[in-house]
């Protein structure tokens, strides 16, 4: 039957040890470092992701602040200028108003001399007027 050789059983067992020492050597260690040095470079890329995070966070606070503080100006400077706009509307009004208000006196006087001037027209032209009535009268 089979019989159980002490020298390839031996022989056997040192290859096999001699097997797994060349593997670890050859194939495992540097798989192992390989992966060692993976789950390393993941952990930094996911340190690196979350100072991402917070950059990103830091950036769109600054971001909102910045869009904060230019719509308070926008509103400053539209206050500004609607009240500048007031102002100039104000003040053209009230030129206007003043001219109006010249024109008027200027055109109350005129009326006034215009009324004098036909009293003192039709004063000259009372006789004249008298004569013509006595005129129709006398032909009644």
């Amino acid at each position: 039957m089979l019989d159980i050789n002490p020298i390839l059983l031996l022989a056997t067992f040192v290859v096999f040890l001699s097997l797994i020492a060349v593997l670890n050597s050859w194939l495992y260690n540097p798989l192992f470092s390989f992966m060692n040095k993976r789950d390393d470079d993941i952990k930094k890329d996911l340190q690196k992701v979350g100072n991402n995070d917070d950059e990103i966070n830091a950036l769109h606070s600054e971001a909102k602040s910045i869009i904060n503080s230019a719509k308070l100006e926008a509103s400053a400077l539209r206050e500004k200028v609607i009240e500048d706009a007031k102002e100039l509307a104000d003040s053209k009004l009230e030129a206007k108003r003043a001219e109006l208000a010249s024109e008027y006196l200027e055109f109350e006087q005129s009326l006034a001399e215009s009324k004098e001037q036909l009293v003192g027209d039709l004063m000259s032209q009372i006789p004249l007027f008298k004569e013509a009535v006595k005129a129709k009268f006398s032909q009644i």
